[in-house]
């Protein structure tokens, strides 16, 4: 399956902007959500070819947002590559066991998550 619909969720507008320009200018179609709710809504709707997911938001984080929508039937199959500050390997675990295809920690490296998008591909 070829990515080309990309929803980036992340409460920080700085984040959003940096991942969003990177993913456009590698010819990528981008959407965003600010929160784990609208980006579990937004899958749903749209159901994007991959969502990079940041984990510590208010009100639903991103380990609860992966594991609703690994759990869904209709989002299931979608890939979450987890990007956040949370860099212990107790939280890649976590996450992982969620539902998430990758966890990156941030400062998210551009080259490296390119890499990963296409390597999830």
């Amino acid at each position: 399956m070829a990515i080309s619909r990309i929803l980036v969720v992340d409460d920080s507008p700085t984040e959003r902007f940096f991942i969003s320009e990177l993913l456009v200018k590698n010819g990528f179609l981008v959407s965003m959500a600010e929160n784990g709710e609208e980006g579990v809504a937004q899958a749903r709707q749209t159901h994007p070819d991959l969502i990079i997911m940041d984990v510590i938001m208010p009100g639903m984080n991103g380990f609860q947002a992966t594991r609703a929508l690994s759990k869904e039937e209709d989002t299931k199959n979608i890939p979450v590559i987890m990007c956040t500050t949370k860099g212990q390997e107790t939280d890649k675990v976590w996450g992982l066991r969620q539902g998430a295809a990758a966890y990156m920690v941030k400062p998210v490296n551009p080259d490296e998550l390119i890499k990963q998008i296409r390597a999830l591909g």
